[in-house]
This record gives structure tokens, C-alpha cells and sequence, in this order.
């Protein structure tokens, strides 16, 4: 099953989610399985992201528009492991 995470910086409606989104869709995720912060990636806590990994299981597929939606850096990207 395809999984989907988006995040956007900033919560005062500057930046949209909708053309993540949108190509996660494409791709082929469930809009119903698609997760999303509206928060820096500065935070160390973001609860969608929590949301989604908690919801991930062995045989799902992880899908982000761009890498950098996930985190800062590789360091960061390798704590998903």
C-alpha cells in the first residue's frame, strides 16, 4: 500500500499543500492515506509525521513530493531507518 506525507513550513496559509498533494495522488496514493504537517521541519515533533510512520507497515510504501518534506538532512533522513 502507498503511503503519503506532505509538510509544508509555514501554518499562515502562505505555503499549500495542494500541489504535494496532488502529485501524490497522481502517483497513485489514497487522498485517505496521505498525511501532512503544516509545521518547519525545524521541530523535532510533527505529529503527521508521527501519524504516518506509526501507520506504515513492513510491505507499504513510503511516497513525499521531495525528500526534503521528510528532513533537514541525511542524518535526519537515516533516522527513519
Amino acid at each position: 500500500m502507498l503511503i503519503g506525507y506532505t509538510r509544508v513550513s509555514k501554518s499562515d496559509g502562505s505555503q499549500k499543500l495542494i500541489p504535494q498533494k496532488g502529485e501524490l495522488i497522481k502517483f497513485g496514493v489514497d487522498e485517505a492515506r496521505i498525511y501532512e504537517d503544516y509545521i518547519s521541519s525545524k521541530k523535532e515533533y510533527r505529529p503527521g509525521l508521527a501519524a504516518c510512520m506509526k501507520a506504515l507497515q513492513p510491505s507499504d510504501t513510503l511516497v513525499v513530493w521531495k525528500l526534503d518534506r521528510l528532513g533537514r538532512d541525511l542524518k535526519e533522513l537515516n533516522s527513519y531507518r
